[in-house]
Order: C-alpha cells, then sequence, then structure tokens
C-alpha cells in the first residue's frame, strides 16, 4: 500500500510539472486557438 502512494505522488508530480513547463512556455494558448478552430469547423463557421 505505501508503494502505491510514492507511485501515486511521483505521477501526480511530474504531471504538475508538465502542467507548468507548458504554461509557462505559452502552451496553453496555442491549445486553446487550436480548440477554438476545431469548434469553427465543426459547426460550419472556419
Amino acid at each position: 500500500m505505501r508503494k502505491r502512494s510514492i507511485y501515486t505522488l511521483v505521477l501526480l508530480a511530474v504531471g504538475l510539472a508538465f502542467i507548468v513547463i507548458g504554461a509557462v512556455k505559452g502552451e496553453a494558448n496555442a491549445v486553446l486557438q487550436k480548440a477554438i478552430m476545431i469548434c469553427m469547423e465543426c459547426i460550419g463557421l472556419g
């Protein structure tokens, strides 16, 4: 049980690190722009 909680914490820390790195590099804005374009194409506005 102890090993499982350690693995969970390690994976959580790695995931948070990747989120922070992406946010610092400005990737959130790129993802948002791509999502907007996909939605506009789906409803026929793009």
